[in-house]
């Protein structure tokens, strides 16, 4: 995010990333069909192109699509009708091809090892290099759909108030966001298997994630030295010619763009429809600027935080969403709450009052709903148990596609 050579300062731009799956229109099977939506004007196959204020692009799989905003937004205020409105006109599109999109963050029975087809139009070099080093053949890299936030700072201190921010409310997002309970067909143990699945997809080169959770770090030398320096090391001895970016290999919950003057949030769960995404992340930002304006804590109080403490409350959100509990009295101070033990759910409860006035309007009511019912892959696993059988998800999920469409939320049970 940058103009005239110089960084948008915090709060002043955002960006919106969103990732679906492209299936059949009957069966819900994935399709490898991202070529269908990425075409130029004179019908050849490119990875990205931009639609007004819409990108489209592809990364890594033939099966998704991401829609982004083509230039960094001055507000959030509007965009989830935006992206409605463009998912709307891709549906007719797929419709004549017989397919559709799927929302949430995981298919629930897609085989990775027998689906996954890598784009083959443009980046094959990259790809490929991933697909050698990782293979990505597997649910962390072929299955799994997230909606990425991008927010502008420019030069260290709005760096440092950012990222003091952003590793703390990391840790809430599942319990909010979670919408991937389902692997191959059955409760795959975690509410958030996504991000499960996530944390470990590059164990074999451990520093490219970390410990999710970013480090302490709180200026561009710092980060530079302590992650980027360390990514590089460690990646040499697989990727001799240099192919792979710092960052992209950059796989933490957010990660430091210092090239666009940018943090990027990439551990939200898709929702079942724009509405749902962005309500996430306006109050995403709302705390975020209460955080940064030291509404209940210090700056130095947030930046000293433990990135292990927070790595274990983020992995209890993973496991459970809004239901895990916080027995971390200094985590809980940081938000202005006291008590000893209480769950994530509570929490954004809580803030909700603080958090209200910076959603805008039409969202507001759907906050408050799923703030009210719980993440959606609780409200799934409430419907559908943890061994449903095929039928019943492909009704379930045909429903989420609906929903998608329609830029509602899932809220009627149907058998």
């Amino acid at each position: 995010m940058t103009k005239n050579g110089r960084g948008w300062r915090l709060w002043e731009r955002y960006g919106v990333e969103q990732e679906y799956m492209i299936v059949d229109r009957k069966t819900l099977d994935v399709r490898p069909r991202a070529d269908v939506l990425l075409r130029d004007g004179a019908g050849n196959v490119v990875s990205e192109w931009v639609k007004g204020t819409v990108g489209y692009s592809n990364e890594l799989v033939s099966h998704v699509i991401e829609l982004k905003s083509a230039e960094p937004l001055r507000s959030l205020v509007g965009w989830s009708t935006r992206i409605a409105d463009e998912i709307r006109e891709i549906d007719g599109i797929l419709a004549e091809k017989g397919l559709r999109l799927l929302p949430t963050a995981a298919h629930p029975w897609m085989n990775p090892l027998a689906e996954t087809v890598l784009w083959p139009h443009e980046s094959t070099d990259i790809y490929q290099t991933y697909d050698r080093i990782f293979n990505c053949q597997g649910h962390g890299w072929a299955n799994l759909q997230s909606t990425h936030l991008n927010l502008s700072f420019h030069g260290d201190d709005d760096f440092a108030r950012l990222h003091a921010a952003v590793r703390a409310v990391l840790p809430l997002i599942p319990a909010l966001s979670a919408a991937s309970p389902y692997l191959d067909g059955r409760y795959a143990g975690y509410v958030d298997a996504r991000l499960e699945t996530y944390r470990h997809n590059q164990e074999r080169v451990p520093v490219i994630a970390g410990e999710v959770i970013p480090e302490a770090v709180y200026s561009h030398a710092a980060y530079e030295k302590q992650i980027f320096a360390r990514i590089r090391d460690s990646i040499a001895p697989y990727d001799p010619a240099g192919i792979l970016d710092q960052h992209f290999l950059n796989s933490r919950g957010a990660i430091a763009r210092f090239d666009r003057g940018s943090i990027e949030i990439r551990i939200i769960d898709l929702q079942e429809c724009p509405a749902a995404d962005l309500a996430i992340l306006q109050m995403v930002v709302a705390l975020l600027k209460l955080l940064c304006e030291e509404r209940w804590i210090s700056m130095a109080e947030l930046q000293s935080l433990d990135t292990l403490r927070l790595r274990e409350l983020l992995f209890r959100g993973i496991a459970l969403g809004e239901s895990a509990r916080c027995e971390d009295a200094r985590f809980m101070r940081a938000f202005g709450i006291a008590g000893t033990s209480i769950p994530f759910g509570e929490i954004w409860k809580r803030l909700w009052p603080e958090l209200r006035g910076s959603v805008e309007p039409v969202l507001q009511n759907v906050a408050e709903q799923m703030l009210e019912r719980g993440c959606l892959a609780g409200r799934l696993l409430a419907k559908l148990g943890r061994t449903p059988s095929h039928e019943q998800l492909r009704i379930v999920y045909g429903d989420l596609a609906d929903c998608l469409v329609e830029n509602r939320l899932w809220n009627d049970p149907l058998f």
